[in-house]
C-alpha cells in the first residue's frame, strides 16, 4: 500500500509581514480605545496615526456597521426584501444614499422597488450635487447590454435583472462558492464587487453560507501579498490567504503578538484578505522598498482624529453569537487597556525594515 504525504506549504515571507501582524493588532488597538471613548492619540503608530486604514475585522467599519444596524436591523423579512435591502445598499455604498432614499420612499422593501421612481430621484439628487456614491468601492459606469447614460441607472438595471430571475431566493439557500458565481454572472460586478456583496449577506440571518467558505483576493490584497512573500511556494493568492487564516496563531506568535479578535472572534478570510489590502497601502510608506504590482507609492487619504466622536456600541450578525462578549466588554470596569492587544508600536520607525 502506497502512503501519502502531505507536503506543508512553506511560503516565503518579507519583513513586511510582520507589519501585517503589526499592523492587525495596533489597528484593532484603535478600535478598542476608540470603543472605550478614550481620548486621542489612540496609536504611536505614525503611519496609522497619519493615514486612514479600515479596521481589522471589515465588520467594524462604519458603512458595514450601518448595514448590520439600519439596513438588516432587528426585524426578520423574507429572502426578497433582504436581498434587496441589502445589495441596493452596497450599490452605493454609503449611508447618506440610503437616507436618502428612505426619506423618499419609506421603508425600502421589494414591492416598492419602482425602478423608473427610483432612477429620477437619484437623478435628481445628482443634478443637485449629492454624491451618491462613497470612495470605498470603484464601480464601473456600464456593463455588457447596459446602456445608460448614468452610473447608478445601470446599477438599478442589476438589481432589477437578479430579483426578475429570482436570485433571492436562490443565493440564501447556496453555498459560499456558488452563490458567490451567481453575482458574478451579471455584469458590473467583478470578482472583488461580488466578494464583497457575498460577504454582506452573509451577516443576514436569512444566509446559510459561512464566512470561511470561500475568499475572492482583490488588487490590494494581491499587492500586499506580493509585499509579504516572496515565494508563494506554489499556493495561488486565496490559498496563501487561507493559509494566514487557518495558521494565525502560530504565525503571529512568530512576531511575540497574539492574532487580534472581535469580542473572541479570530480573523476570517474576508478579515485576512482586507488585512492584505491595508498592508499594501501601509508598506508604501512603512516599507517604501516593497514593490507592488500597481506601482503605487502614496497614501491618499489622510486621517484626522475626532476627540469628541466615541463610537457608538457595535452590532454584529446574531449568529456569530458575540452578544454576551460585547456586553461583558461594556460592563467591565478600568481605562480598558486590559482589552488592548499586546503590542506596542513605540519601536516602530517610518522606513525601518523590521
Amino acid at each position: 500500500m502506497t502512503m501519502r504525504i502531505r507536503i506543508v506549504p512553506r511560503p516565503k515571507p518579507t519583513p513586511v509581514f510582520r507589519s501585517y501582524w503589526r499592523f492587525a493588532c495596533e489597528r484593532q488597538g484603535v478600535f478598542i480605545r476608540r470603543l472605550r471613548g478614550l481620548p486621542p492619540p489612540w496609536t504611536d503608530d505614525p503611519v496609522i496615526a497619519s493615514y486612514k486604514f479600515t479596521n481589522a475585522f471589515r465588520v467594524s467599519d462604519r458603512e458595514s456597521q450601518f448595514l448590520i444596524r439600519e439596513v438588516i436591523g432587528q426585524q426578520k423579512r423574507c429572502h426578497g426584501d433582504t436581498f434587496f435591502r441589502i445589495i441596493l445598499f452596497r450599490l452605493f455604498n454609503k449611508s447618506e444614499t440610503w437616507s436618502f432614499l428612505t426619506h423618499r420612499f419609506g421603508d425600502l422593501t421589494l414591492d416598492k422597488f419602482d425602478l423608473p421612481r427610483f432612477d429620477r430621484a437619484l437623478r435628481d439628487a445628482l443634478d443637485r450635487g449629492t454624491t451618491l456614491f462613497s470612495a470605498a468601492y470603484i464601480m464601473p459606469s456600464r456593463g455588457a447590454g447596459l446602456t445608460a447614460q448614468r452610473k447608478h441607472s445601470n446599477l438599478l438595471l442589476v438589481l432589477r435583472r437578479m430579483l426578475d430571475d429570482e436570485v433571492p431566493e436562490r443565493i440564501f439557500e447556496s453555498s459560499g462558492p456558488a452563490a458567490y458565481r451567481m453575482l458574478r454572472s451579471y455584469p458590473m460586478i467583478g470578482d472583488f464587487l461580488a466578494y464583497q456583496y457575498l460577504t454582506d449577506l452573509g451577516y443576514s440571518p436569512n444566509a446559510t453560507f459561512e464566512e470561511h467558505e470561500f475568499v475572492a483576493p482583490g488588487p490590494g490584497a494581491r499587492d500586499g501579498l506580493r509585499k509579504c512573500f516572496s515565494d508563494s511556494d506554489g499556493l495561488s493568492d486565496a490559498d496563501l490567504i487561507r493559509w494566514v487564516c487557518d495558521g494565525q496563531e502560530q504565525l503571529a506568535r512568530q512576531f511575540g503578538l497574539e492574532p487580534p479578535n472581535l469580542f473572541g472572534r479570530p480573523l476570517q478570510l474576508i478579515d485576512c484578505q482586507n488585512l492584505f489590502c491595508e498592508v499594501d497601502k501601509y508598506a508604501r510608506v512603512a516599507h517604501p522598498e516593497a514593490c507592488g504590482a500597481s506601482g503605487r507609492t502614496r497614501i491618499k487619504q489622510k486621517y484626522e482624529a475626532s476627540p469628541q466622536r466615541k463610537l457608538p456600541r457595535p452590532e454584529f450578525p446574531t449568529r456569530w453569537g458575540l452578544s454576551d462578549a460585547v456586553e461583558a466588554f461594556y460592563q467591565r470596569r478600568g481605562d480598558g487597556l486590559r482589552d488592548l492587544p499586546a503590542v506596542c508600536s513605540r519601536d516602530i520607525a517610518v522606513g525601518q525594515k523590521t
